[in-house]
Order: C-alpha cells, then structure tokens, then sequence
C-alpha cells in the first residue's frame, strides 16, 4: 500500500482514494470534431514511468487530488489541487526511472 498527501487533510492510506484517471488529457473546444471527442474520451496511453494522475479522496475530504506517481514502483513523488502544474521528475542520466 501507499500513502498519498492529500492536499487538504495530510498524509493517507490509498484505500481512501479512488483513481480517476491521467490528468495530462486536456478536453478538445466545443467545436472539435467527433474523433477528437473520442479520443479524450476513450484513448488511453499506458504510460511506464512517472505520470500525472487524478485521484478522489472518497474517504476523507471527497477533493480532487493531482498525483504524480511512478507506475512501475508506486512511489508518489507530489501531489496538488486541482489547478496544481507539477512537473515530473527528472530521469537519471544512466536511462533509470
């Protein structure tokens, strides 16, 4: 198990969050076409590495928490609010995560 810091209510178990999804998607204009919808919608990469995640705290405070997350080890190296700009970790230079 690990632990997220919740912006709002400190450090906590995963099981009181729920994952939502890649918080990198960005939503097409209203205008878009029909294939941009579906993409936002149901395209997915399965990223390997660090990635910017949304996770609700169902648990606790019911906010929505940004998580930047390895997916390959699990370790959680920030979290934020919504409007949160995290950037990612810097790779080792020997090709590590």
């Amino acid at each position: 198990m690990h632990r997220i810091d919740c912006p709002w209510c400190g450090e906590r178990d995963e099981v009181e969050f729920q994952y939502q999804g890649d918080a990198t998607k960005v939503r097409p204009k209203p205008d878009a076409s029909e294939d941009a919808f579906f993409d936002y919608t149901y395209q997915r990469d399965n990223p390997k590495g660090w990635h910017t995640e949304w996770w609700h705290h169902v648990g606790g405070c019911r906010q929505w928490v940004k998580v930047v997350r390895n997916t390959l080890t699990h370790e959680v190296h920030k979290t934020g609010g919504p409007q949160s700009k995290l950037p990612l970790p810097r790779r080792k230079a020997e090709g590590g995560l």
